[in-house]
C-alpha cells in the first residue's frame, strides 16, 4: 500500500482527477481518497516513484 499526502486536493473534483491520473498508471489499482485528510491510498503491485511522477505532471505534487 501506498500513501501520498496532497495538499492542494481540495474538492471533489480534484480527488476525481487524481484517481484518474493514478488509474492512467495502474489500471488495476485500487485507490481511496480521503478528502478531508487531503490523502490518497493506493493499493498496488507497482512501486511509488510512477504515481509520484504521474502526479506531479498532472499539477498535484505529493507532499511527505
Amino acid at each position: 500500500m501506498l500513501r501520498f499526502y496532497i495538499p492542494n486536493m481540495t474538492c471533489g473534483g480534484c480527488a476525481s482527477s487524481v484517481t484518474k491520473v493514478l488509474l492512467s498508471v495502474d489500471p488495476q489499482a485500487v485507490i481511496e481518497t480521503y478528502l478531508a485528510e487531503r490523502e490518497v491510498i493506493v493499493d498496488s503491485s507497482l512501486g511509488e516513484t510512477p504515481f509520484l511522477t504521474a502526479l506531479s505532471s498532472a499539477g498535484y505534487p505529493d507532499k511527505q
